[in-house]
């Protein structure tokens, strides 16, 4: 499974979850599988008591060890990501990001908070050894609007950039490993022939 998908907001409906399914819908559209992770689904104990053992925990910390990619989408709450968020990442053993590309999503109520992604967030996902973090996307609440039907709308900005992430992610991260086999047969030294 290489996309995971993790929800890190404690409400079902909320503008990070729309802005993680606005990069997970183009993910599909692109061919990539998609699994979902709400966060707040996991036994709120377990994760509080830090049980890893506890079934809910243990599926989740499997599904991450078994995507190649990570989207990680969290409302900011005094300027920091969220506390369902900081919880789940603290269970994770340190290198559980080890070779994975991530990209950080997050909204927030202005503007003023866009800095979390990268001193708040960035630092504790470097530090689980995620092999690359693409540049986060932040959205304000200005740029996913409520409809008249109910669900969130991604604004055009947003939407641009979420473009170019799963654009970078799919020609980056998720395009297939070479294989080192089918490469060149190596050429002993005293074949190689050089002309000056």
């Amino acid at each position: 499974m290489p996309v995971l998908l993790i929800a890190a907001s404690p409400s079902l409906h909320s503008r990070s979850a729309a802005l993680l399914d606005a990069a997970g819908q183009r993910l599909q559209a692109r061919g990539a599988p998609v699994q979902h992770l709400p966060l707040r689904n996991l036994a709120a104990q377990a994760l509080l008591l830090a049980d890893t053992r506890h079934p809910d925990i243990a599926r989740a910390a499997a599904q991450v060890a078994a995507a190649r990619v990570l989207v990680v989408a969290t409302p900011v709450y005094k300027a920091a990501y969220s506390g369902l968020l900081k919880v789940f990442l603290d269970l994770l053993p340190q290198t559980a990001l080890q070779g994975k590309t991530v990209l950080p999503l997050a909204t927030g109520g202005s503007p003023h908070h866009m800095l979390a992604l990268d001193y708040a967030l960035r630092p504790v996902l470097q530090s689980l050894a995620a092999r690359h973090i693409l540049p986060g996307i932040y959205a304000s609440d200005a740029q996913i609007t409520a409809t008249a039907q109910g669900p969130y709308t991604v604004g055009s900005d947003i939407a641009a950039r979420l473009d170019d992430a799963v654009d970078t992610l799919i020609t980056d991260a998720l395009r297939p490993v070479p294989d080192p086999a089918a490469a060149f047969a190596p050429v002993p030294f005293a074949q190689v022939r050089c002309s000056v």
